[in-house]
């Protein structure tokens, strides 16, 4: 599991899932393929329950025809931004 996924990073894979529409027919039947591969790779990520889950929906969401506009890599990266612990301070006292 990686520690920190970079934006960068996540959205690189979602453009990966959006390529299967630039050769027009392929689309569907090269969804087929990346669907596993991208679910791993969403696993492997984010690792965790979250991941598992997300890898889940994400295999979904790419094997079903017409869903590929979902971008589900950058959504659990602002999740995990979202959820993240805020950064603790500690006082001096002197």
């Amino acid at each position: 599991m990686l520690k920190n996924p970079s934006l960068a990073a996540c959205l690189f894979l979602d453009l990966v899932g959006y390529a299967s529409y630039l050769i027009p027919g392929l689309g569907e039947f090269s969804d087929i393929i990346w669907a596993p591969i991208s679910a791993l790779i969403f696993y492997a990520m984010f690792g965790g329950w979250k991941g598992a889950l997300g890898g889940t929906f994400n295999f979904i969401e790419e094997i079903i025809p017409g869903t590929d506009f979902i971008p589900s890599f950058t959504l659990m990266w602002v999740i995990r931004r979202l959820s993240g612990k805020p950064a603790t301070r500690s006082m001096q006292t002197t």
